[in-house]
């Protein structure tokens, strides 16, 4: 069998964005907020696109910023009500502490709240040997998570972000994560939320934790993330708010007037790197008998709109008959003929795939309707995708 690639040139042309190309960094040609950071990076966590970055790849403690990742690899690796027990040592963990009791069983879900909330060291050494087996075997988790997101200056020692040598991470490291993280429903309910109580069964009274995150009441829009501080690392913050049907995420690390400096990025990212719409669904393409997979919306400058060039990159395969109808009744891929691929300054910033006319088009699943049975379904789908576009991307 053979391939044959036809590649035209299109006027409307929108993007099927994969997290592994769709993560481009803002040209300097605005100038970004001042900020009291050591390090700092904004992300667009829909599109993973880096709006702005200040030392973002600089290798950094970043003390309880480190639960970001414990929350999401102990999401994808377990269920919400698995009964977590607290070990000997998990028990009375240095730091800041839910003060769970030795031996104490917790679900996961209520644990996973205690540890992004009120940041419970004593909750993330329990949550990461009721999922690894050890802490060690849960680190194995974390780093290997890190080298799929493609982190490359992260590494982890611990679940918790106490201080330890060969335990660091940077600002756009950070913010590639929290995007991430921010696409799986179930920790982007957790981060937003304010106030939550727990059962406790050794007392009369409830757990009660009020969320360490200052950002979900002085900003508007806010929904996340997690505060950290080590007197090694000092003031780290990722925040995260939505408005207008875009969410952004801000990191900082070191830095003495993080919920101001946040204020900033959050509003600098909105006001000039607004999401905008590209193209739709089953959108047309010109002059061909191909409509598009996705619809597109990515966050671009006012001076960037000029900048995009797109391209749809058709492919048949021809068997033993040259009739396309009968090659389409083989073709593993249904309707699906080709993508295309859009450029910003060079870069690849995403592809859609694009399907023959009148051919099924799989719909896109609700990520923020699925339960955590559903999380699994929609990596299957993500990575179905990956696969598929990695056939047609191939030369």
């Amino acid at each position: 069998m053979r391939k044959i690639t036809k590649v035209i040139a299109c006027m409307l042309i929108p993007v099927f964005l994969l997290s592994s190309l769709g993560v481009t960094q803002a040209q300097a040609t605005i100038q970004g907020p001042s900020t009291h950071a050591q390090s700092a990076a904004l992300i667009d966590v829909t599109s993973g696109r880096i709006l702005y970055s200040k030392d973002g790849d600089k290798e950094l403690r970043i003390a309880s910023l480190t639960k970001i990742m414990t929350a999401i690899v102990a999401i994808e690796h377990s269920k919400l009500d698995d009964k977590v027990k607290v070990s000997p040592t998990a028990f009375a963990k240095e730091g800041s502490s839910l003060y769970l009791k030795l031996g104490e069983e917790m679900t996961l879900e209520n644990m996973l709240y205690g540890l992004m909330l009120r940041s419970g060291n004593d909750a993330a050494s329990a949550i990461a040997e009721h999922v690894g087996g050890s802490e060690e075997g849960f680190v194995l988790l974390m780093n290997k998570k890190a080298e799929q997101i493609g982190l490359t200056h992260s590494h982890f020692m611990n679940p918790h972000g106490l201080d330890a040598e060969g335990h660091y991470s940077t600002a756009n490291d950070l913010a590639r994560l929290t995007a991430y993280a921010l696409h799986n429903p179930v920790f982007k309910r957790i981060v937003a939320t304010e106030d939550k109580s727990a059962p406790n069964p050794n007392e009369s009274w409830e757990y009660s934790w009020h969320n360490k995150n200052k950002m979900l009441r002085m900003y508007e829009g806010a929904d996340g993330v997690k505060t950290g501080y080590t007197k090694k690392a000092f003031r780290c913050l990722v925040s995260s708010a939505t408005r207008n049907g875009q969410q952004l995420a801000a990191v900082t690390l070191n830095d003495g007037n993080d919920w101001n400096d946040h204020a900033r990025m959050l509003d600098f990212g909105f006001e000039y790197f607004p999401l905008v719409e590209v193209a739709k669904q089953e959108q047309p393409v010109q002059n061909t008998d191909v409509v598009t997979g996705r619809g597109f919306w990515y966050p671009l400058a006012k001076s960037e709109e000029g900048s995009l060039t797109k391209k749809l990159i058709l492919h048949e395969n021809r068997g033993q008959s040259e009739t396309e109808g009968k090659e389409q009744s083989t073709d593993p891929s249904f309707g699906l003929a080709g993508r295309i691929d859009m450029q910003l300054d060079g870069k690849l910033v995403g592809s859609i795939p694009v399907y023959r006319k009148g051919s099924y088009i799989p719909p896109e699943p609700k990520t923020e309707d699925a339960t955590l049975g559903g999380i699994g379904d929609v990596s299957s789908w993500a990575t179905a995708w990956r696969a598929v576009l990695s056939h047609l991307l191939s030369p």
